[in-house]
């Protein structure tokens, strides 16, 4: 069984949850401005790294907020969690 976190309701089985995909990730300010290419990088284009992944992640079955998780993708282990607004922890020494 996979544990996540929930920074408001602690420690739940993963099919509570629903990953949102990187995190991060700042609309651009100016949209009219954007030519299609930049608007479909915006939309489409997302790292896909072996290593280290900032992503969101929302409590779909409990308190239904979203928060963000630093997961490994190689051991699928979950990092850290913390909320929405908040820095991204550094976790470069984490690693096991």
């Amino acid at each position: 069984m996979l544990v996540i976190k929930c920074p408001w309701c602690g420690d739940r089985d993963l099919t509570e949850f629903a990953c949102g995909g990187e995190g991060h990730i700042e609309r651009p300010l100016e949209t009219q401005d954007l030519s299609d290419a930049q608007w479909g990088d915006y939309i489409y284009t997302r790292k896909n790294p072996k290593g280290i992944h900032y992503e969101r992640w929302m409590h779909a079955h409990g308190c239904r907020r979203w928060f963000n998780a630093v997961r490994d993708t190689v051991s699928d282990q979950f990092l850290a969690f913390y909320k929405t607004g908040e820095p991204a922890p550094d976790v470069s020494g984490d690693r096991s």
